[in-house]
């Protein structure tokens, strides 16, 4: 295990160098000049020679090179830099907002996960029957469906039409105290939504891993000795079933990331969807290649997660990967 997260950690160091490189490269190539974005209504009027000291000031009239190899030296010691757009250090916008991407992000991927694994068992106990066909529908359904397009929908519903639930924020006022309550009810919306798009993958993963399963000898030789159905089905057809699906939640980051960006950006979830549309329109340098290291980052780690979830859950595969 030791082995596996010493060359995963080895391999990730590249692929964060190439990443960060590529997005100062991109933000270079963007038609959005930051030096307008971070002078506002300001820069209508300005002259071409106060542009040209802002641009020195802000740095972005040195080579593409030299600006992205100073910000990594710089962040290699913890530095950053400073947000052009939200006028603060880099540290600290992430610091104020990715904890609510991260309560929203793991509340929705525990719902999904034990919500899709429910629903897979129940669907694999007997295919081809009516609960299979309609949970399988419904996946494929949910699946078609966009997460902004689900948000607007939730919002409709039970904000607007039932009032049940709120349509946003974290409280119910911008004065309001942050309160576990509060942010509790406030999370239902955005988390079940988040949820929901994420659900039709481990429904189907759930459902074809337990169903081949059921087919399998070892599980044939349980019902054979006389196992009650439950115990066939959950002690044994599940174990089994449930080995392709923990390979499924490294994969399912990436879109649990982007997804996350569209849900926080419907219900003005406090998370860093705000901060990284403000990023990448202002082509905003340090913030906008400190996101981006952080969502690869993030990708890495899932992806090392499920290999070693996967190597403790069958010993057979180990972690030689």
């Amino acid at each position: 295990m030791a082995r596996l997260v010493g060359r995963r950690a080895l391999f990730a160091v590249p692929v964060l160098l190439v990443v960060t490189f590529g997005v100062f490269a991109i933000a270079a190539a963007s038609p959005f000049d930051p030096v307008k974005a971070y002078a506002g209504t300001a820069g209508l009027t300005a002259s071409q020679d106060n542009l040209d000291q802002l641009r020195a000031n802000l740095g972005v009239d040195r080579p593409l090179a030299a600006r992205w190899w100073e910000w990594l030296t710089s962040a290699l010691t913890g530095d950053l830099g400073d947000s052009s757009t939200l006028r603060q250090p880099v540290a600290d916008v992430i610091g104020e907002r990715v904890g609510w991407s991260v309560l929203l992000a793991a509340t929705a991927f525990l719902v999904a996960i034990l919500l899709g694994t429910a629903l897979g068992v129940l669907a694999a106990r007997r295919p081809g029957g009516w609960l299979d066909r309609a949970v399988t529908s419904l996946a494929y359904t949910l699946e078609a469906a966009p997460p902004f397009w689900l948000g607007l929908l939730a919002v409709w519903l039970f904000a607007l039409k039932l009032g049940v639930l709120p349509s946003g924020g974290l409280t119910d006022t911008a004065s309001s105290a942050v309160t576990a309550g509060q942010v509790a009810t406030h999370l239902v919306l955005p988390a079940g939504v988040l949820a929901i798009s994420q659900l039709p993958w481990f429904v189907l993963y759930v459902r074809q891993g337990v169903g081949d399963a059921l087919g399998d000898d070892p599980v044939r030789g349980a019902r054979a000795r006389g196992l009650a159905e439950r115990t066939v089905l959950l002690g044994h057809a599940l174990r089994s079933g449930m080995l392709p699906v923990l390979t499924l939640i490294g994969s399912r980051v990436p879109e649990l990331i982007t997804g996350a960006l569209l849900v926080e950006t419907v219900f003005s979830w406090p998370g860093i969807a705000a901060a990284t549309v403000q990023a990448a329109t202002s082509v905003d340098f340090p913030l906008l290649a400190a996101l981006t290291a952080l969502a690869t980052a993030a990708v890495l780690l899932g992806n090392l997660v499920a290999d070693l979830l996967y190597g403790l859950a069958d010993p057979r595969v180990g972690f030689d990967g």
